[in-house]
């Protein structure tokens, strides 16, 4: 384990995980999606937290995994032929703005 620890020591701080609920909606469109390996263990590792009617997966990943995740569901904004669900457009919008806070702290 002293090993992984100094690897992470030196990594970017912007490749370093860091862990963002993403809505279940999109967790479940996703499970259904073909996946890299690096974003299907992303999902695999999430943990769920009950949220009212649905949940939530906290996902811990590096930055890069939650931008190529959320591209991946870019198809429940009404992309490429598929119908339209509000909520599934909404559930994507919320880990959109979270994914882009990444980006935002970064910066500062």
């Amino acid at each position: 384990m002293p090993d992984q620890t100094a690897i992470e020591e030196d990594a970017p701080a912007s490749e370093l995980p860091v862990t963002l609920d993403m809505p279940g909606k999109v967790a479940d469109f996703l499970r259904a999606a073909d996946l890299e390996p690096a974003e299907r263990a992303a999902l695999d590792h999430g943990m769920a937290v009950r949220r009212g009617q649905g949940y939530t997966l906290r996902v811990s990943a590096a930055p890069a995994v939650h931008r190529q995740l959320l591209a991946r569901c870019l198809p429940l904004d009404g992309a490429q032929g598929v119908p339209v669900v509000p909520a599934q457009r909404k559930a994507r919008r919320e880990y959109e703005n979270r994914v882009d806070a990444l980006a935002a702290d970064a910066r500062h």
